[in-house]
């Protein structure tokens, strides 16, 4: 059997959790997934109180992910005092500060929007966070696309945030990045059905009581368009800038024309655009194509005297780690793919914005 994440997933939920019944992966014990070439890394979270209960299921573990060819394994057996569940994102929580205020611990927010969807604001935000992380700086991303959460699955994440005292966050982390989503609060297949106070609740409650810790950057993956969360983003929490995300084409032009126009409404400040999709080298000629045209948020960001901040490229590997659960920063970080990420987070600290 080849070493993939479902291969590993598969082989630990063959083994029982003795307190629940369930196996282990079911019951939610298995947290921060990490498989890599032949390393395996993983946290068995457990209750103090059955610590000494896990040590055969910890070895277990270990044995099994060995089993499928995998030479390095790191299982982690922690424990948290007491945990409750995790506060309740559907109360909407009533703000409390009369405008925009610094989260704590967080050094600057930037928040990462597109007009439309479909033009790679996601995967942009996930290889950004990785690629800022490898600069050695201390990196949050907060998912806030709640209708269409996709960071967990591009970070590789699984497994359930839990709560100390009911009302703080343990957020997830993996390749350097602190990440809280709420594809981590409800099923990977349920809808999330809410009306605009529901949304604006959920998102100040994962700013404002998640245990961020001290970050030099939270990065907000924001839902495309011009809607509630963006409002209750700039309303609430102190945005030190945002990047806007549009393929070249003029109907993606049209809508980030309007994310960027609701920004200086806001108030703000635009650090600069993305071109994604931007060029497309065929594998099999070398031949180089702009499918979707070309140079058109360059000539957006001329007119608005915005920076053009990267070019990004049309390519495989990039969709096809982002839906493996590392992204290709990550996973083929010397590529000329990564290439375009990483040269966009180091420009990004270089200018003091990251």
């Amino acid at each position: 059997m080849a070493l993939t994440r479902d291969a590993v997933l598969a082989a630990l939920k063959e083994i029982a959790d003795p307190v629940s019944g369930q196996d282990i992966v079911s019951a939610g014990l298995v947290r921060a997934l990490n498989v890599d070439d032949a390393s395996v890394r993983f946290v068995l979270e457990v209750a103090p109180d059955h610590a000494e209960a896990y040590a055969p299921v910890r070895q277990t573990a270990d044995e099994a992910v060995r089993a499928l060819g995998a030479s390095n394994v790191s299982v982690v057996m922690t424990a948290h005092s007491a945990p409750k569940p995790p506060p309740d994102l559907k109360a909407g929580a009533k703000p409390k500060q009369a405008g925009p205020e610094k989260v704590p611990g967080v050094e600057r927010i930037v928040a990462i929007a597109s007009g439309k969807g479909g033009v790679g604001k996601s995967t942009l935000t996930a290889n950004l966070a990785c690629a800022l992380a490898a600069e050695g700086r201390r990196v949050g991303l907060l998912d806030a696309d709640v209708y269409g959460p996709s960071q967990p699955r591009m970070l590789g994440v699984s497994g359930r945030p839990a709560s100390p005292d009911g009302k703080t966050i343990l957020p997830m982390r993996n390749f350097g990045v602190t990440m809280m989503s709420m594809g981590l609060m409800v099923n990977e297949a349920q809808a999330v059905v809410w009306r605009g106070p529901m949304l604006m609740g959920a998102l100040q409650q994962m700013l404002t009581q998640v245990q961020w810790g001290a970050l030099d950057v939270l990065l907000v993956d924001l839902p495309p368009g011009t809607g509630d969360v963006q409002m209750t983003l700039s309303q609430k929490a102190q945005v030190d800038g945002a990047i806007v995300v549009s393929t070249p084409q003029d109907v993606a032009l049209m809508d980030a024309r309007k994310g960027i126009d609701m920004f200086n409404q806001m108030n703000v400040p635009i650090i600069g655009l993305v071109e994604n999709m931007s060029t497309h080298i065929c594998s099999n000629c070398g031949h180089e194509e702009h499918i979707f045209g070309h140079g058109g948020v360059a000539a957006e960001a001329a007119k608005l005297g915005v920076p053009l901040l990267a070019e990004i490229p049309l390519h495989l590997d990039i969709r096809k780690a982002a839906d493996g659960g590392a992204p290709i920063v990550v996973s083929k970080p010397d590529s000329p793919q990564a290439a375009a990420f990483r040269d966009l987070a180091r420009a990004l600290v270089d200018a003091g914005k990251a």
